[in-house]
């Protein structure tokens, strides 16, 4: 009986006492683990799909299912669906590894045991998990308790063989497992329902073996929740919080069963950062929870991880077969069930594993075949001053492509000193570690511009085989003032002088790169072959982030790409080369009619064009 400790204190203590049942028909263990096993190469299963680079992932976890495996009255097929539908779906959710957190069966008589053993089996060497004791899998006591039917099942030589296997602690009951997830390590901690002073001991050890991996901590007993959701740590969770958990800030998410109602909450570890604590356990619902799991899906891009519960048996049912109470579990939506935690992995991790920022890349590693014109604003680039000084009107920043296509700052108008200036600031994945820092202001001819000279090859450019203009941008937060339609590059000139007659006005540029009110993107190219203007358009571009951009044209049609993903609203519409006039390019604004208007404000990095269509895997920041 596992649920959640109720307001009364009798009923309380009753549940947060193990239920004691003798092992029927027990027999000897296996030979236990003698020590802690040496860690092996965090590698993943292979096969299924799953990949290990994707920023991707899913943990999928498994609690209670004590029900379905409940002597005589037993039932281990929603279970398998459970396990069907992780290695139908491993590919698809990138299912790194599943965890038990305890109460495998109802008894832990060796005929209960033996029949999930059986159904593990389902998945033993083809997606890696962990399982771990509750109080109704072994008789008594602490992990120290010796031989159990458990253990002959589900010691750690059911697990010696697979590939995320770390070890196990002496007595068997405690294992960890290191999976290769999202192009890092992380650690799975699987403790006894009653860890001992030696197992937390144990544990300590394996964190203190591997400084900089991020840890979930799963075990059985941990936190209880009231009616609304609201978790709090249990006897058993405090003496694991104040013994491991909150002195190692590598723990970062620990889950546990046992209670219910699900439920979940936050508190800071000794390093003052956030560690997320959950109740899974769905035992008092509809045929023992139904072999229900929950999927932890973390998105490294998104910096958040996403929790869906739901029950495989009864979703591979016809809906029209599904009785009332099938239709009602099949999945849970309330908002301890399905919710999403933001966490920014690089900032939680920081303090054991800080990321390691790429070195600068010299310009000759991005001088790609094709290459027509490549600025970076750092010391390769231009001789420009320190960070946060203005740079001077006149400042040349070289084109490293040597083609010839050098720029030329100069100011709007009476814009002052601070409409340019350097900043060390940049994109992680940027070659170089450098930017320009332009303040545009609130209204037209306010800001700063860099410019080809008059006979710059790129100013004849005509692009007939395609074409690729990146650039790195990075918008201010707040973003404040009216910057709408704000140039980010284009080339000089009306389009209506190189006799394009479709476009919104002939006296805008044949193309440019420009920012709208609602800060979504707009392409617009006045194409050498076509009496046209395909225009693309994307989202709201964020604030306060760095952000690439790719315009990519294979000479056919033109793909706006935002960290190396296409938009939605790329035009189909032919287009072929640049209209360009022989007049010069330029960053950080846009003519009308041959006069610049709103000047660009925020961060920009380097930027590139090539004379031919790249991958998002070819981009200055590769994207797989």
């Amino acid at each position: 009986m596992n649920a959640s400790p109720p307001s009364h204190p009798g009923r309380r203590t009753l549940l947060k006492t193990a239920v004691a049942v003798p092992a029927a028909g027990a027999v000897t263990a296996s030979a236990l683990a003698a020590g802690a096993a040496p860690a092996r190469a965090a590698a993943d299963a292979r096969g299924a799909g799953f990949d290990a680079d994707s920023p991707r992932f899913a943990l999928a976890v498994l609690p209670d299912t004590q029900y379905l495996f409940d002597a005589d009255s037993a039932d281990p097929e929603p279970l398998r669906a459970t396990f069907r539908y992780l290695l139908t779906q491993r590919k698809e959710a990138n299912v790194a590894f599943m965890t038990h957190l305890g109460d495998i069966t109802e008894h832990g008589t060796a005929d209960e045991i033996e029949l999930a053993a059986d159904t593990f089996e389902l998945i033993d060497r083809r997606i890696p998990y962990s399982v771990l004791a509750g109080n109704h899998d072994i008789a008594s006591g602490d992990d120290q308790r010796g031989d159990t039917p458990y253990l002959d099942a589900f010691g750690p030589h059911r697990f010696a063989a697979a590939p995320t296997f770390g070890g196990a602690s002496p007595d068997g009951y405690n294992s960890y497992h290191l999976l290769r997830a999202a192009g890092r390590t992380w650690l799975i901690l699987a403790l006894d329902w009653r860890v001992s002073a030696a197992g937390l001991s144990w544990a300590q050890g394996v964190l203190d073996a591997h400084p900089t991996v991020p840890a979930v901590l799963t075990t059985h007993d941990l936190v209880w929740a009231e009616d609304d959701g609201t978790a709090h740590l249990s006897d058993n969770g405090t003496r694991m919080w104040d013994g491991l958990v909150k002195g190692n800030d590598q723990i970062f998410l620990a889950l546990g069963g046992h209670y219910w109602p699900p439920g979940r909450t936050v508190l800071k570890n000794d390093a003052d950062n956030d560690v997320h604590l959950h109740i899974t356990n769905y035992q008092d619902r509809y045929y023992g929870g139904a072999g229900m799991i929950r999927l932890y899906t973390f998105d490294l891009v998104r910096n958040v991880i996403d929790i869906e519960t739901f029950s495989p048996w009864f979703l591979s049912r016809d809906p029209a077969d599904r009785t009332p109470l099938e239709a009602e579990t099949l999945e849970l939506t309330g908002p301890v069930d399905r919710f999403s935690l933001t966490v920014d992995f690089e900032d939680r991790f920081r303090g054991f594993a800080p990321a390691v920022v790429p070195k600068p890349r010299p310009a000759a590693d991005v001088l790609v075949r094709g290459t027509v014109a490549y600025w970076r604003f750092d010391a390769s680039g231009a001789a420009l001053p320190a960070a946060g000084a203005p740079v001077p009107d006149g400042t040349v920043v070289r084109d490293l492509s040597g083609n010839g296509n050098d720029l030329t700052v100069g100011r709007l108008h009476d814009s002052g000193a601070q409409a340019l200036t350097v900043s060390a600031d940049h994109h992680v994945g940027q070659p170089a570690h450098g930017s320009l820092r332009f303040d545009g202001g609130t209204g037209p001819d306010r800001g700063a511009i860099l410019t080809t000279g008059r006979r710059a090859p790129l100013n004849r450019e005509k692009f007939p085989h395609g074409y690729t203009i990146e650039t790195f941008i990075r918008l201010p937060e707040p973003f404040v003032g009216d910057h709408a339609w704000m140039g980010i590059l284009s080339w000089q000139g009306r389009n209506g002088d190189a006799g394009k007659t479709t476009g919104w006005s002939p006296l805008e540029p044949t193309c440019s790169l420009n920012l709208s009110s609602e800060r979504f993107l707009q392409f617009v190219v006045y194409p050498e072959r076509q009496d046209a203007d395909p225009t693309s358009w994307s989202h709201a571009l964020p604030v306060g982030r760095w952000t690439h951009i790719a315009v990519v044209n294979d000479a056919r049609r033109t793909v706006l790409y935002v960290d190396g993903s296409k938009i939605a609203r790329n035009p189909a519409q032919r287009s072929t080369g640049i209209a360009t006039l022989g007049k010069p390019f330029t960053l950080g604004a846009t003519q009308f009619d041959e006069e610049f208007g709103q000047g660009f404000y925020g961060w920009m990095g380097d930027t590139r064009i090539v004379d031919r269509p790249l991958t998002p895997k070819q981009f200055l920041t590769p994207f797989a």
